[in-house]
């Protein structure tokens, strides 16, 4: 429109060379106009920030999640296998009754055979390390969020929680002051009921990542609120909370509620990611505005994820979170001289010097102020590439 209001003004007030100035200037008006680098201005800027951010082993599937990780106002941290290594180890095996030890851990390693919990895997190795023959399981059930149950020896087995033992009525009696020491020492406690009745603890603690406390600080000197969510008891969960620094944390969450503790914190107005690596963290991965899963992870959390880590160091979060501020900076900055310089040069194109410096811009030099646009555009995007993260 601009270019045909330009060809009109200088075919009827262009004077004896009207038709050469119209068209010269009408020219030069769709050369300065042409949007080469409002085109280029963002998909430049995403292309150089996610390799940037595969370099530093954050694979970002798409633009919109890159576009989206610098307004993160809380994340949401899985426990076990994000914060923790997820290869617990069992710490104590405490019988209640005369059960000897290796009784006690052959019953629970039975019973758990059948299940894919990580809790579940270390006490079958346990009993592995301890040489102790399993006995087989019949009319195996696992409980999500609870335990499991079976038959072992023609004894009726339940093993899991407390909340396990509370649904099936089984009597704890004095051993809750154990089981209280054991969960404030960061460990998660495993009953073991036989027939009806606690036959013995089992403890099982996880080892924190070390790159989880200084990931946890960057991401709070950052300004993002940090929750930590996890299926254990509150004494356990608030005990692993405060060796990485987290004051937020969501305990005793079954599997299928994670999901809904994520849009509890997004009704709050607020941007949030979830870190997980599970199954069970795949929903709350695909609610959150953005889901990242660890590189060691299922790969349903994978596939759910936005953005996957594959170092494994969770100083990555804060990084994405980071490389997506600046990411956007240059967005916003390439697109500033793109609009500028169309601001300027159109009027100039269109010849507004005309009338008082006698000046018309050659279609040869708006061709050539067209590709500088281009260049300054992808230049300014390649900048991104000597982003380095402070700590």
């Amino acid at each position: 429109m601009l270019a045909i209001a330009t060809f009109v003004a200088w075919y009827v007030f262009g004077g004896s060379q009207a038709l050469l100035f119209a068209i010269l200037n009408t020219v030069g008006v769709l050369i300065i106009a042409c949007p080469c680098a409002m085109g280029l201005a963002t998909p430049t800027a995403i292309m150089v920030g996610t390799g940037k951010g595969a370099e530093h082993g954050i694979l970002i599937k798409d633009a919109e999640s890159l576009e989206t990780a610098h307004k993160i106002k809380a994340i949401i941290f899985d426990k076990t296998g994000t914060l923790t290594n997820g290869k617990p180890e069992v710490t104590d095996v405490i019988p209640t009754n005369k059960m000897r030890q290796d009784e006690l851990l052959k019953l629970a390693s039975s019973t758990e055979k059948g299940s894919e919990h990580s809790l579940a895997e270390a006490i079958v190795k346990e009993a592995e390390t301890q040489k102790i023959k399993l006995s087989p399981v019949t009319k195996f059930q696992a409980i999500a969020g609870h335990g499991v149950k079976g038959e072992v020896e023609k004894q009726k087995i339940f093993f899991g929680n407390k909340r396990l033992m509370d649904r099936e009525h089984v009597f704890l009696g004095s051993h809750t002051e154990n089981i209280t020491r054991l969960e404030n020492e960061g460990k998660t406690v495993m009953m073991l009921a036989v027939d009806g009745k606690l036959a013995g603890l089992v403890a099982v603690a996880d080892t924190v990542k070390e790159s989880a406390k200084n990931g946890v600080k960057m991401l709070q000197r950052m300004g993002v609120e940090v929750a930590m969510i996890t299926g254990d008891n509150q004494r356990t969960a608030n005990a692993i909370a405060k060796k990485v620094g987290i004051t937020r944390v969501l305990a005793e969450v079954l599997p299928d509620q994670k999901e809904a503790e994520v849009k509890k914190i997004h009704a709050e107005g607020k941007k949030v990611a979830m870190v997980g690596d599970g199954i069970n963290d795949a929903p709350a991965l695909a609610a959150a505005d953005v889901g990242i899963a660890m590189g060691t992870g299922t790969d349903v959390a994978i596939e759910a994820a936005d953005i996957t880590l594959v170092n494994k160091d969770l100083k990555s979060v804060a990084t994405a979170i980071d490389l997506s501020k600046k990411t956007m900076r240059t967005i916003k900055l390439n697109l500033f001289w793109a609009f500028a310089y169309n601001i300027v040069l159109i009027p100039v194109a269109m010849g507004i010097l005309y009338p008082f410096f006698h000046l018309l811009l050659n279609p040869i030099f708006a061709s050539v102020a067209m590709a500088t646009s281009s260049v300054s555009v992808v230049s300014n995007s390649l900048l991104l590439k000597r982003y380095k993260h402070h700590e």
